[in-house]
């Protein structure tokens, strides 16, 4: 016996590099549905995971449009899928963003709750299977309000740890802050230049200046002709 929702041959096809998945039941839904895959390394695939997205979406008769990144780190700001995938979402052509884990979408708190304030400020919900957040429910609605939260006390976690590393620094007397400038006339880069025998990397050293910083030094210091 044939589930109900899965009485039809699933649809598999690719437009416009974004694969269309579904079966022929009609979905329960007005907009299909995002599915986002991503892996870190050439090595993987996304297969597992999509495995697992489309078994969710079939089983309620969604329509979904598939985003997979592979090979791509997730501490990069911008992703070819996820970037595609964003787009749709602004422009309205999906109502549900659906993913295996939170690690696969975000690539931070930070920007976990950035993208979860846009999802809800576009009436989109989020579904992570592996975590049970589904924001369709109340509880999986709290999470939009209790993310900002986390985000927050976050920052304020780095920024204790920040400051009490400084303070240990200048405990132990050490110096914190930019090294100080080297100040040197034109006079003094001269004759180290001729020092050193026009040899501009030793003069360099000579003076504790990067050899590009007494080259600027250099042609700044010299009047015009």
């Amino acid at each position: 016996m044939v589930p109900a929702g899965l009485s039809g041959p699933r649809q598999h096809a690719e437009r416009d590099g974004v694969v269309t998945t579904g079966n022929g039941a009609g979905a329960a839904r007005a907009r299909p549905v995002a599915l986002y895959a991503r892996v870190s390394t050439v090595d993987q695939t996304c297969d597992t995971q999509l495995l697992a997205l489309r078994g969710y979406i079939e089983a309620r008769g969604w329509q979904a449009l598939e985003y997979a990144d592979e090979g791509v780190s997730g501490t990069r700001d911008h992703r070819p899928k996820l970037d595609a995938m964003m787009t749709d979402v602004r422009r309205r052509k999906v109502s549900a963003v659906v993913v295996v884990k939170l690690d696969r979408l975000a690539r931070s708190v930070h920007h976990l709750v950035t993208l979860a304030k846009e999802l809800e400020a576009l009436g989109v919900d989020l579904v992570v299977l592996d975590q049970g957040i589904d924001s369709t429910t109340p509880s999986g609605r709290l999470l939009f309000h209790v993310l900002p939260a986390i985000a927050e006390f976050e920052r304020e976690l780095i920024r204790e740890r920040v400051l009490a590393g400084l303070r240990r620094a200048r405990a132990r007397g050490k110096r914190l802050g930019r090294p100080p400038t080297q100040h040197v006339t034109l006079a003094a880069a001269r004759a180290a230049l001729e020092e050193h025998g026009g040899r501009l990397r030793a003069t360099a050293r000579a003076l504790k200046l990067h050899p590009e910083t007494l080259r600027r030094a250099l042609r700044s210091l010299t009047p015009p002709s």
